[in-house]
């Protein structure tokens, strides 16, 4: 897949027709997939190149929202990779800043969809473009100039529920990850490098890898749960307790640590790069009266684990 990053104004003019998947796409989730998948299935049947076009970093950073949304699912090189793996051969990443946002729907079009030799897009019935979201897919054939069709794909739902974003955010800050699968297509990740602790867990029995995550990833509520965890491309059963250590420590920190303790393994994790894979939450964060009480209780954390993920 062929990336390339676009800031306005841009120069670039495509030779190359293609059918455009349009959006955010913030966690690649289902309702995302089927947009992908739409135009690259489009772009075979015409014959032409499949294209996504995202924008980064998230519209309420820049807009000023009261609560930007700065914590991501699939932060950009999360969701470069996903878009790989769903078979696109271009994507298009535009720096979104004011100008971008100040643009009217036509200049929009004119500039990142007709400019770029598109004879499709494919995009959500709630994909709005141009200055303050004027643009809608009911108005994109106007703006279109009779250079390019287009698909709507309507709501995708489950249990009632449309899939998006915004419910898979509500899933992981309630640690509701079991629900995410569903939604999502795959268990809720994060990505990061195994750096040196307090090293206290080895020294109860339990030791722990310290997971500095690479990016702002939405991190799940304080609390244990059942994780995979993938290094060096193996998978590891084990439970990741994600808080601020209230047994040892009265001060909270400004951010939540995130540690995993491996079943079964005894090597040196140091400086690893993995991936921390949620199953299931096993309780909250609790301050015990002793270590010994702390010690019991990740005996039965672990065993818990075990089990939810036979």
């Amino acid at each position: 897949m062929k990336t390339i990053y676009l800031s306005h104004p841009h120069q670039l003019k495509s030779e190359h027709p293609a059918v455009m998947a349009l959006g955010y796409f913030d966690g690649i989730h289902r309702g995302h997939q089927k947009v992908i998948s739409t135009a690259k299935e489009i772009a075979d049947d015409k014959g032409v190149e499949s294209a996504v076009m995202t924008f980064y970093p998230h519209p309420s950073v820049v807009l000023g929202k009261s609560t930007p949304q700065t914590e991501a699912i699939t932060p950009l090189d999360d969701k470069i990779e996903l878009i790989e793996q769903l078979g696109i051969d271009v994507l298009y990443i535009v720096k979104f800043d004011t100008t971008i946002a100040g643009l009217t729907p036509q200049q929009f079009v004119d500039d990142y969809i007709i400019a770029l030799s598109v004879v499709h897009v494919v995009a959500g019935f709630d994909f709005t473009y141009g200055s303050k979201g004027r643009g809608t897919m009911d108005s994109l054939p106007f703006h279109a100039r009779n250079k390019f069709s287009q698909t709507v794909i309507d709501k995708v739902s489950q249990h009632d529920e449309k899939v998006s974003s915004t419910l898979i955010r509500s899933y992981i800050r309630e640690g509701a990850v079991q629900n995410v699968k569903a939604v999502l297509g795959r268990n809720y990740t994060v990505k990061g490098t195994v750096v040196q602790g307090d090293q206290r867990g080895r020294t109860i029995g339990f030791p722990t890898a310290n997971v500095d995550l690479k990016d702002e990833y939405l991190v799940p509520a304080t609390g244990v749960y059942a994780v995979r965890m993938k290094t060096e491309g193996s998978w590891m059963s084990g439970v990741c307790n994600v808080g601020y250590k209230p047994t040892f420590y009265d001060e909270k920190p400004d951010q939540p640590s995130l540690e995993v303790h491996v079943f079964d393994y005894s090597g040196n994790l140091y400086g690893s790069f993995v991936e921390v894979e949620f199953h299931q939450k096993i309780r909250g964060e609790v301050k015990f009266s002793s270590v010994d009480d702390l010690i019991a209780q990740i005996g039965q954390d672990a065993k818990d684990a075990r089990e939810i993920l036979k």
